[in-house]
C-alpha cells in the first residue's frame, strides 16, 4: 500500500490533477504489480515560489518542480524500485511534466507501520 504524496505548481495541479494521479497510479500498477484499488494519494498544490529548488544543481536543467515522495512497505528490490522511477516519468512525460523536473523521494517502513482501516 504505497502512499503517494505530490507536491506541485498550482497551475499544474488546476490543469491535469486527475491525469497525474491516474498516470502515477498506473506506475505502480505497472513497475511495482499493485492492486488497481491500492490508491492512496495526497495532492499538495502550491503558489509560485512556494516550491525552491535550485534550477541547475546536480547538472540537471529544472524550469519547476514536482516532488513525489513514496511511503511504503520496505520488500521492494532496487531493480523494481529503479522501474518505478522509470514509469512514472514515461507517465508523466506525455502530460507535458518534464523528465528533468521531477524529484522522487521513497521512504520504507515495516507491515507494522501501517494501519489501514482495519487491524
Amino acid at each position: 500500500m504505497p502512499l503517494i504524496e505530490v507536491d506541485l505548481d498550482r497551475t499544474l495541479y488546476d490543469a491535469k490533477h486527475a491525469q497525474l494521479s491516474a498516470e502515477i497510479h498506473q506506475a505502480q500498477i505497472d513497475a511495482l504489480d499493485i492492486p488497481a484499488d491500492d490508491l492512496f494519494q495526497i495532492f499538495r498544490p502550491h503558489e509560485a515560489g512556494e516550491i525552491k529548488f535550485d534550477p541547475t544543481y546536480g547538472g540537471v536543467d529544472r524550469q519547476s518542480l514536482m516532488v513525489i515522495h513514496i511511503t511504503m512497505v520496505h520488500r521492494y528490490p532496487v531493480v523494481l524500485k529503479k522501474a518505478l522511477y522509470k514509469r512514472i516519468i514515461e507517465r508523466l512525460e506525455p502530460l507535458g511534466v518534464r523528465p528533468e523536473d521531477v524529484q522522487i523521494a521513497v521512504v520504507e517502513n515495516g507491515y507494522e507501520d501501517w494501519y489501514a482501516g482495519k487491524l
